[in-house]
C-alpha cells in the first residue's frame, strides 16, 4: 500500500513548507496543492539555484511525479502561464502538472475588488497581498464565481461577459475603474487555451492514486494560523489552511491522509496585520529578519519576527491531527546566548495555554518566557542529529517534550539537502 503524508505549516506562515515537500517529493508519485492562489509563495533551494514557487506544487522539478493544483485553490491563469515559462526557461518540462477542473478563477476584477476593498478599511485593513485571493474566495461561496471547466469550455465568452456586467457594478460601487471586456476577453481565451489540456478531474486522479497504491504528498500553503476557521480573525486567508482543508480541497475523503507533518520555524514570523505575542520589535527582532532573510516570496514584505510560541504551536497541533515536527531554520538561532521560547500567555493574570478566539484578547496577552541556552557553532552542514552542538539538541528537545510531538526533522539551512533526518515517515 502506499502512504499519504500531508505537509502543511503550523504557523503564521513562510515555515519551510516548499523545501520540505520538494525534499520529501523524491519519494512520491504525486504532490497535489490543495488551496490557497498565488497569493502564497514557496522559495526552494538545491544545486545551488534559488526558485520561486507561487502556484505550482513543488515537486514540479522531479518531472516523474504528478503534480497536482487541486479544486480547493483559486487560479490566476496570467500568473500561472508567467510561473510555467520561468520554469521552463530554467530547464523543467512542466508536463507534470495537471489542474482540477473545480478550482476556480481569479480574474483581474478580483484585483481591482481586492484593492478597493483594502483601501475602503483604511486603518481597520486586513493587509491582503491584493492578489484576488479574498474576493475569488467570496465568489465561490457567493456562486458566482467560474470554475475552471467552465474557462477553458467554448461558452467562456459569453459567460465571462455575463460575470463581468456583475462585476463590473460592484467596482463601479466602489469607485474603481470597470474592467473593459473587450480588452480582456482575448486575453483570457488565449489563456484558457494554453492551460485546457492542463485541466482535468484531479478527484478520479487522486481517487485512482490511492486504490493503486501510489505514494501523495499533500502540499499545504500559507499557515495553520491563518485557516479561514481557525486563524487569528479577522487576520487571516480565506481558505482553509489546516488539515481539514485536505479534504474539502483535493476529495480525497477524511481517511485519506495517514500522516501530518507539521512544519515549525524555530522562532516566529508573521506578515501583514494580527496580533503577534511574541514579536521583537527591537534588535533581536532585526537580526532574526537579516539572519533569516525573511521576507515575503511574493511581496517582499519584510515579515515581522518574534520568539517561538508554544500556545500557538499546541494550538495549531490540535485542530491539524499533527503526528510529527519538522523543525526548519534552527541555523538562524546560531549565535544567540540565550533564546527564549514562550510557554504560556498571562492574560490579566490568568494563565492562557492556547490560542485565544479573540484577536483582541490574543493582543493583550503577555507571553512567559522559558530561557534557554544558545550555541556559538556553525550547524550548516551538520548532517546528524547526535553532531549538533548539545544546546541545538536540548532547544529541539525541549520542543517536542512540551508539545508532547516527536520532531522527526531538522532543517539546517535553506537547501535541501541540509535536512537531518531522524525518524523516516514517509
Amino acid at each position: 500500500m502506499g502512504k499519504s503524508l500531508l505537509i502543511l505549516g503550523s504557523q503564521w506562515g513562510d515555515e519551510g513548507k516548499g523545501k520540505i515537500t520538494n525534499y520529501l517529493s523524491n519519494k512520491a508519485d504525486i504532490v497535489i496543492r490543495y488551496q490557497g492562489g498565488n497569493n502564497a509563495g514557496h522559495t526552494i533551494v538545491f544545486n545551488g539555484h534559488k526558485y520561486a514557487l507561487r502556484l505550482i506544487p513543488s515537486g514540479v522539478f522531479n518531472e516523474n511525479v504528478k503534480c497536482i493544483m487541486a479544486n480547493g485553490m483559486v487560479i490566476n491563469p496570467r500568473a500561472f502561464k508567467e510561473e510555467v515559462s520561468e520554469l521552463i526557461n530554467a530547464g523543467f518540462s512542466c508536463k507534470n502538472i495537471y489542474i482540477s477542473d473545480r478550482a476556480h478563477v481569479i480574474f483581474d476584477h478580483h484585483l481591482e475588488l481586492d484593492r478597493l476593498n483594502e483601501e475602503a478599511l483604511g486603518d481597520k485593513k486586513i493587509g491582503t497581498t491584493k492578489k484576488g485571493i479574498g474576493p475569488a474566495y467570496t465568489d465561490k461561496i457567493a456562486r458566482t464565481g467560474m470554475r475552471m471547466c467552465d474557462f477553458v469550455s467554448v461558452d467562456f465568452p459569453e459567460l465571462y461577459k455575463n460575470l463581468l456586467e456583475f462585476k463590473n457594478k460592484q467596482i463601479k460601487d466602489l469607485g474603481g475603474t470597470p474592467i473593459d471586456y473587450e480588452k480582456t476577453v482575448k486575453e483570457y481565451m488565449d489563456l484558457a487555451s494554453y492551460m485546457r489540456p492542463m485541466v482535468t478531474d484531479t478527484v478520479k486522479m487522486i481517487g485512482d492514486a490511492r486504490k493503486e497504491g501510489k505514494n501523495i504528498l499533500f502540499e499545504g500553503a500559507q499557515g495553520a494560523l491563518l485557516d479561514i476557521d481557525f486563524g487569528s480573525y479577522p487576520y487571516v486567508t480565506s481558505s482553509n489552511v489546516t488539515s481539514g482543508g485536505t479534504i474539502s480541497g483535493t476529495g480525497i475523503g477524511c481517511h485519506g491522509v495517514d500522516e501530518v507533518l507539521g512544519i515549525v520555524k524555530s522562532y516566529e514570523t508573521r506578515v501583514g496585520e494580527g496580533a503577534f505575542p511574541t514579536e521583537q520589535l527591537n534588535e533581536i527582532g532585526d537580526l532574526i529578519r537579516e539572519r533569516g532573510h525573511e521576507y515575503g516570496t511574493v511581496t517582499h514584505r519584510p515579515r515581522r519576527c518574534g520568539f517561538l510560541d508554544l500556545p500557538a504551536l499546541k494550538y495549531s497541533i490540535q485542530i491539524n491531527s499533527i503526528t510529527s515536527i519538522c523543525l526548519t531554520l534552527l541555523d538562524v538561532l546560531t549565535g544567540f546566548d540565550k533564546i527564549n521560547v514562550c510557554t504560556h500567555y498571562d492574560y490579566k493574570g490568568e494563565r492562557i495555554d492556547t490560542l485565544p478566539a479573540s484577536d483582541r484578547v490574543l493582543r493583550e496577552c503577555k507571553p512567559v518566557y522559558a530561557k534557554l541556552d544558545g550555541w556559538s557553532e556553525d550547524i550548516s552542514n551538520i548532517k546528524s542529529f547526535e553532531d549538533l552542538p548539545v544546546n541545538a539538541r536540548k532547544y529541539v528537545e525541549f520542543i517536542e517534550k512540551e508539545v508532547g510531538v516527536p520532531v522527526v526533522m531538522v532543517s539546517t539551512g535553506p537547501d535541501k539537502y541540509q535536512t537531518i533526518i531522524r525518524k523516516e515517515i514517509f
